[in-house]
């Protein structure tokens, strides 16, 4: 039997309330909306999901609140299999995320933190070293960034590659991008942190790269994603045709999904390939986790079919 890799995704939770509707209201407009859904989201969260669809051996680093949006949260990671030995309850309300879907598969997306701001760094740092061996540790914006950064340096101790996927945009500490070895950003939180354009060009690419010694993933939605080689060149790879019916989570199942591809030894250009695959088959069914594909087809992901 394949040992399968450790990840460990120190990130966020969230309970996604999503409305799908013709079109968004206007300042002090109400407008009547076509369909809801209640589902399981968060950046950090989704990505666990992903990359444990795929077979990895995945643990959760998160704080949730007290309430009933917790108890769900803990229970959805059981049914995947993901350890929550490290997913810490506090009081108060756990992280939400109300999405307002049109029907080009556009969404808009309020973040309310709740327990995720109330991770402690040190928390963080305590968990990795515990866990380990890991062979990738992931992270995001939806949580505090010194959490990440204590996470990051006590996973570079253990010998674990360090992803960091800067959404939503925000500006970088310089503690924590100097911890980074992935920078896995999207075309406009790009243009945010490395003072670039919204375009990705090839040059703005090596330019931020060879000023922060990270490398770097630029996703840029249904046109693939271009991956800075080792090389020093630019890749970009094409992402499939796909009528989107929701595009709310194929960020974090490309992450997942690449952060699952380096771990289990897979070519940098063939990670990037798998991530963007299973982010242009999540935008085909609606929602965020639920619209991830299941452990067999993502089985046929990885085996290129």
């Amino acid at each position: 039997m394949t040992v399968q890799p450790r990840i460990a995704v120190v990130g966020s939770t969230m309970i996604d309330l999503i409305a799908y509707a013709k079109r968004v209201p206007g300042a002090g407009e109400t407008i009547q909306g076509d369909d809801f859904r209640l589902g399981f989201g968060g950046k950090g969260a989704n990505q666990a999901v992903m990359a444990r669809l795929l077979g990895a051996d995945v643990a959760m680093v998160n704080s949730l609140g007290d309430d009933v949006f917790g108890d769900m949260t803990v229970r959805n990671f059981e049914t995947f299999g993901i350890d929550t030995t490290f997913v810490e309850r506090v009081p108060g309300s756990s992280g939400v995320a109300p999405i307002w879907v049109e029907p080009d598969g556009t969404n808009r997306i309020i973040c309310v933190a709740g327990s995720n701001d109330a991770m402690v760094p040190s928390a963080a740092a305590a968990a990795i070293r515990s866990l380990g061996p890991l062979a990738v540790v992931v992270g995001e914006f939806e949580i505090p960034q010194p959490v990440t950064a204590a996470a990051f340096e006590a996973a570079r101790a253990i010998g674990a590659v360090t992803i960091l996927n800067p959404a939503p945009a925000a500006d970088m500490d310089p503690a924590l991008l100097a911890v980074t070895d992935w920078l896995i950003p999207n075309e406009h939180e790009f243009a945010r942190i490395a003072d670039a354009s919204s375009d990705a060009t090839d040059a703005e690419m090596t330019d931020f790269a060879s000023r922060t010694g990270t490398r770097l993933v630029v996703t840029l939605g249904a046109r693939g994603a271009a991956l800075l080689g080792a090389d020093g060149s630019v890749h970009r790879i094409a992402a499939p045709i796909a009528q989107a019916v929701d595009t709310t989570g194929a960020g974090d199942a490309f992450v997942g999904a690449f952060a699952y591809g380096l771990a289990v030894g897979l070519a940098e250009r063939d990670a990037v390939t798998l991530g963007v695959t299973c982010a242009s088959d999540s935008v085909l069914r609606p929602g965020t986790q639920r619209s991830f594909a299941d452990p067999g087809r993502a089985r046929r992901f990885l085996a290129g079919g």
